[in-house]
């Protein structure tokens, strides 16, 4: 799955977003940048990424 990110703006962001990312069980972090993050999971794991990601401070919105 590959997800849009607000609020990135540089590598501290993306080490922030990657560490909350890796925190939620059962996801596999492909890439963070700014802006976006790749990762594999399952379906019901879509509301754990985007709490984490919101609890790290920033907003996630689905690719299109």
């Amino acid at each position: 799955m590959k997800i849009s990110i607000d609020g990135m703006h540089c590598q501290a962001c993306v080490m922030r977003v990657r560490k909350a990312l890796e925190q939620v069980h059962g996801v596999h972090v492909r890439e963070v940048g700014i802006g976006s993050a790749e990762f594999d999971a399952e379906s019901e794991k879509e509301k754990a990424v985007f709490d984490a990601i919101q609890k790290a401070g920033y907003t996630p919105h689905v690719s299109a």
